[in-house]
């Protein structure tokens, strides 16, 4: 190999997974055990709720975390409510600064989904609930509007400033 061809390929991006890990995992079914007496009580509207957290480590090595909240209700009152902080660890190098932001904002945070959500689908059933099954999420299409909305608002301010 070349001297060229070496310094080519060390210039690559590299983004690899070191680690998954669950860093907090909570259940509640605060109607139980009333909402069990009753099997044929209507089925709970499920909410959705997702947040992610990126802390830089060191240089190359980020820690992501995404919150997935869950909550069961019906007309009454909260059947069920499942958090999960489903992490991992990014080595992540030779991306822009933009780029770097869009592997954290998405990527990342579509690794972990499949994690995140057996582990919520897994607790409610345990918690003697129906299986839950949470569907695909399009982590692109998220960062793309969150992106879009940022625009907008800085867009705004500088608008108000003025």
């Amino acid at each position: 190999m070349t001297d060229e061809q070496a310094s080519s390929t060390s210039t690559e991006p590299v983004l690899r997974v070191n680690k998954v890990y669950i860093k907090d995992l909570s259940f509640e079914s605060p109607a139980a055990p009333q909402i069990f007496r009753n099997e044929a009580e209507e089925q709970p509207q499920v909410s959705l709720q997702l947040n992610t957290e990126t802390q830089q480590l060191d240089e190359q090595l980020y820690e992501v975390t995404l919150v997935v909240t869950v909550t069961g209700s019906n007309s009454s009152r909260t059947v069920f409510l499942a958090e999960v902080k489903q992490a991992g660890l990014f080595h992540i190098e030779g991306f822009s600064d933009s780029d770097r932001d869009q592997v954290l904002g998405a990527y990342c945070p579509g690794t972990l989904f499949p994690f995140a959500r057996e582990a919520i689908a897994e607790v409610v059933q345990k918690g003697g609930l129906p299986q839950l099954v949470l569907q695909p999420i399009n982590f692109d299409a998220l960062y793309a509007q969150q992106q879009r909305e940022r625009q907008a608002a800085g867009a705004s301010a500088s608008d108000a400033a003025q």
